[in-house]
Protein backbone atom coordinates (compact mmCIF):
# COMPACT_ATOMS: atom_id res chain seq x y z
CA UNK A 1 0.00 0.00 0.00
CA UNK A 2 2.94 2.29 0.67
CA UNK A 3 4.17 1.59 -2.74
CA UNK A 4 1.10 2.43 -4.61
CA UNK A 5 0.71 5.41 -2.55
CA UNK A 6 4.05 6.71 -3.17
CA UNK A 7 3.46 5.84 -7.13
CA UNK A 8 0.28 7.74 -7.11
CA UNK A 9 2.32 10.59 -5.26
CA UNK A 10 5.30 10.52 -8.78
CA UNK A 11 2.12 10.53 -11.31
CA UNK A 12 0.78 13.53 -10.02
CA UNK A 13 3.54 15.36 -9.41
CA UNK A 14 4.90 14.40 -13.13
CA UNK A 15 1.80 15.43 -14.57
CA UNK A 16 1.32 18.55 -12.45
CA UNK A 17 4.89 19.54 -13.47
CA UNK A 18 4.37 19.01 -17.38
CA UNK A 19 4.80 21.72 -19.56
CA UNK A 20 1.69 22.76 -21.05
CA UNK A 21 0.92 24.72 -24.36
CA UNK A 22 -2.22 25.84 -25.24
CA UNK A 23 -3.19 26.03 -28.65
CA UNK A 24 -5.27 28.81 -30.26
CA UNK A 25 -7.82 26.36 -32.56
CA UNK A 26 -8.77 30.31 -34.51
CA UNK A 27 -9.13 28.49 -38.63
CA UNK A 28 -6.44 30.79 -40.22
CA UNK A 29 -8.00 33.15 -42.67
CA UNK A 30 -7.45 33.00 -46.39
CA UNK A 31 -7.25 36.35 -48.54
CA UNK A 32 -10.51 36.09 -49.42
CA UNK A 33 -11.51 35.57 -46.06
CA UNK A 34 -9.84 38.71 -45.41
CA UNK A 35 -11.62 40.94 -47.86
CA UNK A 36 -14.84 39.64 -46.17
CA UNK A 37 -13.61 41.13 -43.09
CA UNK A 38 -11.98 44.48 -44.45
CA UNK A 39 -14.95 45.62 -46.88
CA UNK A 40 -18.59 46.80 -45.77
CA UNK A 41 -20.85 45.35 -49.18
CA UNK A 42 -23.26 47.57 -50.94
CA UNK A 43 -25.41 46.60 -54.16
CA UNK A 44 -24.48 43.60 -56.40
CA UNK A 45 -21.81 41.60 -54.37
CA UNK A 46 -18.28 42.31 -55.78
CA UNK A 47 -14.61 41.17 -55.32
CA UNK A 48 -11.57 43.43 -54.67
CA UNK A 49 -9.44 41.89 -57.42
CA UNK A 50 -8.69 43.57 -60.81
CA UNK A 51 -9.72 47.04 -59.99
CA UNK A 52 -7.61 49.25 -61.75
CA UNK A 53 -6.55 52.99 -59.96
CA UNK A 54 -7.97 55.99 -60.13
CA UNK A 55 -4.92 56.98 -62.55
CA UNK A 56 -5.80 54.31 -64.97
CA UNK A 57 -9.49 55.33 -64.39
CA UNK A 58 -8.01 58.09 -65.59
CA UNK A 59 -6.49 57.63 -68.66
CA UNK A 60 -9.74 55.79 -69.69
CA UNK A 61 -11.26 58.99 -69.34
CA UNK A 62 -9.21 60.91 -72.13
CA UNK A 63 -10.19 58.90 -74.26
CA UNK A 64 -13.58 58.73 -73.55
CA UNK A 65 -15.96 60.66 -75.71
CA UNK A 66 -19.53 62.13 -74.11
CA UNK A 67 -22.16 59.53 -73.77
CA UNK A 68 -19.26 56.26 -74.58
CA UNK A 69 -19.44 53.79 -72.04
CA UNK A 70 -16.96 51.27 -70.54
CA UNK A 71 -17.64 48.69 -67.95
CA UNK A 72 -14.75 48.58 -65.37
CA UNK A 73 -14.11 48.04 -61.78
CA UNK A 74 -12.29 50.70 -59.79
CA UNK A 75 -10.36 51.04 -56.52
CA UNK A 76 -9.99 54.61 -54.99
CA UNK A 77 -10.31 56.73 -52.23
CA UNK A 78 -13.75 58.61 -51.52
CA UNK A 79 -13.01 62.29 -51.67
CA UNK A 80 -16.92 63.86 -51.27
CA UNK A 81 -20.07 62.26 -50.36
CA UNK A 82 -23.59 63.25 -50.56
CA UNK A 83 -24.57 64.56 -46.96
CA UNK A 84 -28.66 64.00 -47.58
CA UNK A 85 -28.55 60.68 -48.29
CA UNK A 86 -25.64 59.20 -49.37
CA UNK A 87 -26.89 59.03 -53.03
CA UNK A 88 -23.30 59.97 -54.88
CA UNK A 89 -20.00 60.24 -54.13
CA UNK A 90 -17.09 61.76 -55.75
CA UNK A 91 -13.50 59.76 -56.22
CA UNK A 92 -10.40 61.07 -58.20
CA UNK A 93 -9.52 60.59 -61.57
CA UNK A 94 -6.12 62.22 -61.75
CA UNK A 95 -6.75 65.50 -61.52
CA UNK A 96 -10.46 65.86 -62.07
CA UNK A 97 -12.93 63.91 -59.78
CA UNK A 98 -15.51 61.32 -61.21
CA UNK A 99 -19.16 61.53 -59.92
CA UNK A 100 -19.95 58.20 -58.58
CA UNK A 101 -24.14 57.38 -58.75
CA UNK A 102 -25.63 54.21 -57.75
CA UNK A 103 -27.91 52.00 -60.69
CA UNK A 104 -31.68 52.53 -59.91
CA UNK A 105 -30.69 54.56 -56.75
CA UNK A 106 -31.01 50.85 -55.77
CA UNK A 107 -28.19 51.52 -52.53
CA UNK A 108 -26.43 54.61 -51.06
CA UNK A 109 -23.13 54.54 -49.70
CA UNK A 110 -22.26 55.68 -45.84
CA UNK A 111 -22.49 59.62 -45.24
CA UNK A 112 -19.82 59.65 -43.30
CA UNK A 113 -17.56 57.58 -45.59
CA UNK A 114 -15.16 60.27 -46.85
CA UNK A 115 -11.57 59.38 -46.90
CA UNK A 116 -12.25 55.80 -46.76
CA UNK A 117 -11.54 53.32 -49.62
CA UNK A 118 -13.65 52.56 -52.02
CA UNK A 119 -14.06 49.43 -54.98
CA UNK A 120 -16.44 50.25 -57.46
CA UNK A 121 -17.96 47.70 -60.22
CA UNK A 122 -19.95 49.82 -63.04
CA UNK A 123 -19.99 51.88 -66.31
CA UNK A 124 -17.42 54.71 -66.34
CA UNK A 125 -18.89 57.49 -69.08
CA UNK A 126 -18.41 61.44 -69.46
CA UNK A 127 -21.97 63.02 -69.98
CA UNK A 128 -23.33 66.36 -69.82
CA UNK A 129 -24.24 67.55 -66.62
CA UNK A 130 -26.91 70.90 -66.28
CA UNK A 131 -26.74 73.92 -64.70
CA UNK A 132 -29.73 72.87 -61.94
CA UNK A 133 -27.98 69.35 -61.66
CA UNK A 134 -24.31 70.88 -60.74
CA UNK A 135 -26.14 73.27 -58.27
CA UNK A 136 -28.42 70.49 -56.89
CA UNK A 137 -25.33 68.38 -56.45
CA UNK A 138 -23.36 71.62 -54.95
CA UNK A 139 -25.71 71.90 -52.43
CA UNK A 140 -25.80 68.19 -51.27
CA UNK A 141 -22.50 68.56 -51.16
CA UNK A 142 -22.80 70.64 -48.47
CA UNK A 143 -20.93 74.44 -50.92
CA UNK A 144 -22.11 77.33 -49.84
CA UNK A 145 -24.62 79.52 -51.30
CA UNK A 146 -21.88 81.85 -52.82
CA UNK A 147 -20.39 78.53 -54.54
CA UNK A 148 -24.07 77.33 -55.33
CA UNK A 149 -24.58 80.67 -57.65
CA UNK A 150 -21.21 80.55 -58.89
CA UNK A 151 -22.19 77.92 -60.96
CA UNK A 152 -22.96 79.37 -64.55
CA UNK A 153 -22.58 76.74 -67.12
CA UNK A 154 -23.21 73.06 -67.82
CA UNK A 155 -19.80 71.06 -67.75
CA UNK A 156 -18.67 67.49 -69.34
CA UNK A 157 -18.65 65.46 -66.40
CA UNK A 158 -16.61 62.31 -65.48
CA UNK A 159 -19.63 59.79 -64.36
CA UNK A 160 -19.60 56.50 -63.48
CA UNK A 161 -22.69 54.09 -62.32
CA UNK A 162 -22.06 51.76 -60.06
CA UNK A 163 -23.88 48.36 -59.60
CA UNK A 164 -21.79 46.97 -56.70
CA UNK A 165 -19.24 48.95 -53.58
CA UNK A 166 -17.28 47.68 -51.48
CA UNK A 167 -16.51 50.19 -48.64
CA UNK A 168 -13.47 49.90 -45.94
CA UNK A 169 -14.67 48.63 -43.00
CA UNK A 170 -15.24 50.96 -40.08
CA UNK A 171 -17.60 51.68 -36.96
CA UNK A 172 -20.68 53.06 -37.22
CA UNK A 173 -21.46 53.81 -40.93
CA UNK A 174 -24.21 56.23 -41.43
CA UNK A 175 -26.01 54.68 -44.49
CA UNK A 176 -29.62 56.37 -45.47
CA UNK A 177 -32.15 53.02 -46.07
CA UNK A 178 -33.81 52.71 -49.46
CA UNK A 179 -36.82 51.96 -49.03
CA UNK A 180 -37.75 48.05 -50.72
CA UNK A 181 -39.50 48.79 -54.49
CA UNK A 182 -43.21 48.56 -54.14
CA UNK A 183 -44.91 45.78 -55.85
CA UNK A 184 -48.13 45.85 -58.02
CA UNK A 185 -50.51 43.53 -57.47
Amino acid sequence: MKHLFAVILMTLSLISCRNTTDTDETPALNEEQLEEVAYLSYGNDIKAEKAISSEELAELYANLKPNDTLNVKVKSSINEVCTNKGCWIKIPAGSESARVTFKDYGFFLPKNSQGKEVVLEGRAFKSVTSIEDLKHFAMDGGKSKEEIDGITKEEVTLSFEATGALVESFENPDVFEVAPAKTSE
